[in-house]
């Protein structure tokens, strides 16, 4: 019992000093992890899955030169936006990177730091630019609210305090990369990132908003979820039992903070 109360008490104050704000929203998050740690950690992991012979990064297509268009115009929108708002220091370490990667799944992400991956097999679904501005938005949103570092920041401390503290003193970046691998699925067969619902919820909500910030309405944001939703076989499981919301409430949750996202929209 005495070794287990400064345990606790150690777990107390990093959670009381290792709140930050997610832009925005205004959520308050739990993150022990410092940005340049798992930037770098993520452009590691980002540099290796490019460089994977077995990855094959499309160029030179119009669907390639979309990808980096749309990518580019949001990315200038939320650093506008972030700089406007005093925020821009917190984000100056970004290295946009747009890549579309050739493979069947139906997946995009973007990692710490700004690097972003689409997988051809979405774009039969995003069909025109609105539709992939909602996704990049979405992937986008992830990176810019640390849903990352904030994982990584959970599963240290699950892991037990005294790895907490050891990693953090030693500033090592070979767990994070490690972590980061899994949560991208770097290195391992790929498939739809996993966030919790919370995340994905807000992840959803920002990306309505940086969608408007570039130019994209909003809107179209429903019908690709609709498109998306219609791809599902053999029924989705349980929301209490999945990572992501329902298909039906994520498309009404859309639906209701589209007014919200309007605000920032500009043509």
């Amino acid at each position: 019992m005495r070794t287990f109360k400064p345990v606790l008490a150690a777990i107390l104050v990093i959670a009381i000093y290792s709140c930050s704000t997610v832009p925005l929203t205004g959520r308050k998050q739990f993150n022990i992890v410092s940005d340049s740690q798992v930037n770098q950690s993520a452009a590691q992991s980002y540099s290796q899955l490019l460089s994977d012979p077995k990855t094959t990064v499309i160029t030179g297509t119009a669907d390639a030169q979309r990808v980096k268009r749309v990518g580019a115009q949001i990315a200038d929108a939320i650093g506008r936006y972030l700089n406007a708002n005093g925020l821009g220091n917190e984000y100056a370490n970004y290295k946009w990177e747009f890549n579309l990667i050739k493979s069947n799944e139906v997946n995009a992400w973007c990692m710490p730091g700004g690097k972003v991956a689409v997988y051809s097999g979405i774009l039969p679904i995003t069909q025109d630019d609105a539709g992939l501005a909602t996704v990049l938005g979405h992937e986008i949103g992830h990176a810019i609210a640390h849903h990352s570092a904030e994982r990584i920041s959970q599963q240290m401390v699950a892991e037990g305090i005294g790895g907490v503290l050891g990693t953090a003193a030693n500033n090592s970046s070979s767990g994070t990369v490690s972590v980061i691998n899994q949560i991208y699925g770097v290195g391992a067969p790929l498939t739809l990132l996993s966030h919790s619902r919370n995340q994905e919820s807000e992840a959803d909500r920002l990306g309505l908003i940086f969608m408007a910030m570039a130019g994209y309405d909003p809107h179209y944001a429903v019908t690709f979820w609709q498109r998306m939703a219609a791809q599902s076989k053999g029924g989705s499981p349980p929301v209490f039992l999945s990572t992501h919301p329902a298909d039906a409430q994520r498309i009404s949750d859309i639906q209701n903070r589209i007014p919200e996202a309007m605000k920032y929209y500009h043509k």
